[in-house]
């Protein structure tokens, strides 16, 4: 086929949009991490 020639092609289809649930689940991650720091520190800190 001579490489002139037009093909018409259909689009592809757009890619739905990704759930942001990992985004999610590292936020709630590093929030537990440092609210459990903060209530070991709390509870069990260093003696003044």
């Amino acid at each position: 086929m001579n490489d002139n020639v037009i093909q018409f092609r259909r689009p592809k289809p757009p890619r739905p949009p990704r759930p942001r649930l990992r985004k999610f689940a590292i936020a709630a991650v590093v929030l537990t991490l440092v609210i459990a720091a903060w209530v070991y520190f709390r509870l069990f800190g260093t003696p003044a």
